[in-house]
């Protein structure tokens, strides 16, 4: 009875502590800001099936973002559906997929479940979390159908750059040329106040997925709507036949809304953008200092990183008494063994929580750490 493994991140959508510094969200968007003096329009809007690809005004303005056409866009219900379809499609049971670690569960979850061998990647919080090459080349085999990255990554926020990619895919090319790149790249948009956003990786080649939604850089998770680009039209026409036999459409009031978000984009992502910098600066400056504690990788994007607990002051037991600690304080953060790290690595989300409640959290958090830790602050 199995299908699915359990994974304790599964309580990030249970209830919230106070000190919520587990997720990896930024400000939930309200719908009073959607609608404004539009509420008309969308009480005309007929509550009946939407299309299998997805409304195509929406599939437009995503396209837009992305230089494709807005054919080569698939509507899903978040990002992962179009993580779920993907796996589904291209691993028949018995083919080999690649994923990284640490890796959002969900994502390696959904290859498992279809019956893929599931072949993984380490990238380490000592690299800075980019993938080695000479690592991945003897992963790939002639039967490989799919590697499955994110940039910026969950939980570190670190992003891959381009030429890396590019690397990656001369590397298909050479040992696996029918497998496909699938590029998660929920956080893209979300860098930090005029920082400039990375290129989308779609333009990179055909062999390129690329899927995102609006759960992160546009705080509207519980719109449940995502994307798949995929200019192979093989692929795309079975993402839209799987979409039809698994959820047959997304909602349509889903849809229209997702359309409002994304025509107000701009107002809407540059106020987080600017929430994400503060709250990166403040995280900056509670790792300076506890920095006999802990130490960090600074992220590129997204409203997350990876902290983790010095060797030299939390042994084994301090890690676990760490842990233990923190229902205590009312708080949580990400175990990095949710994603396939250490656990002395934890994931630390600064962009939910508002300045003074997040200085707040911090300040509880530094005291969780001095109480667990077997050396003296």
């Amino acid at each position: 009875m199995r299908r699915f493994p359990a994974n304790d991140i599964i309580s990030l959508v249970g209830a919230a502590p106070r000190h919520d510094l587990g997720e990896s969200v930024g400000p939930d968007l309200r719908l009073a800001e959607l609608l404004g003096a539009s509420q008309a329009d969308m009480g005309d809007l007929r509550l009946g099936y939407g299309t299998a690809q997805g409304d195509p005004r929406l599939r437009q303005a995503i396209a837009d973002l992305h230089g494709v056409s807005a054919d080569d866009v698939v509507t899903t219900i978040g990002g992962m559906h179009a993580l779920f379809l993907l796996a589904f499609i291209l691993c028949d049971r018995g083919d080999e997929a690649v994923a990284t670690a640490p890796l959002f569960p969900l994502a390696r979850n959904a290859l498992e479940v279809v019956g893929a061998q599931v072949r993984t990647l380490q990238m380490t919080f000592e690299r800075g979390y980019q993938p080695d090459l000479a690592e991945l080349r003897p992963l790939l085999t002639a039967r490989t159908r799919l590697v499955s990255l994110a940039t910026p990554q969950n939980p570190s926020g670190v992003a891959i750059p381009p030429q890396t990619l590019r690397d990656i895919l001369v590397l298909m090319d050479e040992v696996c040329p029918q497998a496909h790149l699938l590029v998660d790249e929920t956080y893209r948009e979300a860098v930090y106040g005029d920082a400039a956003t990375a290129a989308t990786a779609v333009a990179l080649s055909p062999k390129v997925i690329s899927i995102a939604s609006l759960s992160k850089c546009h705080g509207a998770p519980g719109l449940r709507l995502g994307w798949a680009i995929a200019r192979d039209a093989a692929l795309r026409e079975q993402l839209v036949i799987g979409k039809f036999n698994t959820v047959i459409s997304c909602p349509t009031v889903e849809e229209a809304l997702a359309l409002k978000v994304l025509q107000d984009r701009e107002r809407i992502i540059a106020e987080r953008r600017s929430r994400l910098a503060e709250g990166l600066a403040r995280t900056a400056a509670w790792v300076r200092a506890n920095s006999a504690l802990v130490e960090w990788v600074q992220p590129d994007a997204g409203a997350l990183c990876c902290v983790r607990l010095k060797p030299s002051a939390f042994d084994p037991a301090a890690v676990s008494r760490f842990y233990d600690s923190l229902p205590g304080h009312d708080m949580r953060v990400g175990n990095g063994a949710w994603f396939g790290d250490e656990a002395r690595v934890f994931r630390l989300g600064f962009g939910l929580l508002p300045p003074k409640d997040l200085d707040a959290a911090l300040h509880a958090l530094g005291a969780a750490l001095r109480r667990a830790t077997r050396v003296a602050a």
